[in-house]
């Protein structure tokens, strides 16, 4: 009987070690093994394992853990990229630095602007911009903690560099953004600015000047004969006559340059348009015995454009191409078809422009030399035309050599390629 008792608690030790090996030692070899693949990332096959309820619960929260895990990494992943984004539209030039002064991010500007490679992450700001002005923004910035502004030169560009502080829950500086907004184009314009104020003060300055000095001399009480009296209003007349251009001009270009032009398009044959202005400038070319010589390209399409601005285009050309015309010379009117563009041009015989002055003669004002300014132009006249062929989607050109001749030349889209581009 003690043999079958001995052998039933055996029996029974046995059955209760095998019941706890399976519910509470066996389970935590595959709980072990998917905590490591979990660890690293890893997708287990599946997290059904057998074993007690709490070993059961340990594998469902691991399947709960590594989910939200993936919801995590999607999430920062799309921030992330939304950053990059971000960055990559950015044209300004953009620094991201942590306390150290060393390189956190920069975007794909900010690489071109200052010739550093893309992997300069983590390099100190020392190493990676070698400008002292944007180092000492930078300083101040850390140490005032606060937004700090200035101004430095990179080659041609001009640029304004803006650095903000970055800062922890507890106030602690953790870094610092730094944004560099290139100026260029605004020094330029504000230049222009004032180069066209300038100007203008100058052009008005001499007319008003002389009038002035004749009506001082005419209210004096000492009598002026006949013959001096025509002459000072002749020369009153004229004057004024060029005041009445500058400010017809001046008008005209402030029109163009206005964000509604008021542009009235139509299709526009540029052949009928040549013609018609050579007949209106017959007379004027007639008293410096200029000849004048349409050559019109066979089969040119139209255009479509504002008429009464193209033939206010052709206006300003032959009028320039007469006052710089030698006695005698031949100006030509020509038209020319370029694939899906026409080709408008007006050619002298006159004193021509040095290659030097020729890439400005359509600013506002710009004076060749002496030979090409005369007395009775306002220094706009080529500066309407290039805004009238710009507001057509088109372009200007210029060819010319001293005591050679120039070519003024409007290139426009031909209709069907006008009205796509508008």
């Amino acid at each position: 009987m003690l043999w079958l008792l001995g052998s039933a608690i055996v029996i029974l030790a046995l059955a209760a070690a095998y019941f706890v090996w399976r519910n509470w030692i066996a389970p935590w070899n595959p709980v072990s093994e998917l905590v490591n693949r979990v660890g690293r990332g890893e997708q287990p096959s599946s997290f059904l394992i057998e074993g007690s309820r709490t070993a059961k619960q340990v594998a469902v929260g691991l399947e709960q853990i590594l989910r939200r895990q993936r919801a995590l990494d999607r999430q920062l992943a799309e921030i992330a990229s939304g950053n990059s984004a971000i960055f990559s539209a950015i044209r300004d030039a953009l620094l991201v630095l942590d306390s150290e002064r060393r390189v956190l991010r920069v975007n794909r500007a900010f690489e071109q602007w200052f010739g550093i490679p893309s992997n300069s992450s983590g390099q100190p700001l020392l190493e990676t911009v070698r400008d002292p002005q944007v180092r000492g923004v930078v300083e101040e910035t850390f140490q005032a903690r606060e937004a700090r502004q200035g101004a430095v030169t990179l080659g041609n560009r001009h640029v304004q560099v803006s650095a903000v502080p970055m800062a922890s829950e507890n106030g602690a500086i953790t870094g610092a953004v730094v944004l560099f907004h290139d100026v260029t184009e605004l020094k330029r314009l504000d230049e222009m600015r004032r180069d066209f104020v300038a100007n203008v003060s100058h052009e008005l300055r001499t007319p008003l000047s002389i009038l002035r000095g004749y009506i001082e001399t005419l209210l004096d009480t000492r009598p002026v004969s006949q013959h001096e009296l025509r002459r000072i209003l002749g020369v009153m007349e004229r004057h004024s006559k060029r005041l009445g251009l500058l400010l017809d001009d001046l008008l005209s270009l402030a029109k163009l340059e206005s964000a509604h032009p008021h542009l009235a398009f139509s299709s526009v044959k540029l052949d009928d348009l040549c013609l018609n202005v050579a007949r209106d400038w017959e007379k004027k070319m007639a008293e410096k015995n200029l000849r004048v010589v349409v050559d019109l390209a066979a089969g040119s399409a139209p255009v479509e454009a504002d008429p009464a601005r193209l033939q206010e285009v052709l206006y300003n050309l032959l009028d320039n191409a007469v006052k710089y015309s030698r006695e005698g010379g031949e100006i030509r009117l020509r038209t020319e078809q370029r694939n899906d563009f026409v080709a408008l041009s007006v050619t002298d015989e006159g004193v021509g422009i040095s290659g030097e002055d020729l890439p400005r003669i359509f600013e506002r004002f710009y004076r060749a030399d002496k030979s090409r300014t005369g007395s009775d132009g306002t220094g706009l006249g080529l500066a309407i035309v290039k805004h009238i062929a710009q507001l057509h989607h088109g372009r200007v050109e210029a060819e010319s050599a001293p005591g050679k001749g120039t070519t003024i030349r409007v290139i426009l889209p031909a209709a069907h390629r006008a009205v796509t581009q508008s």
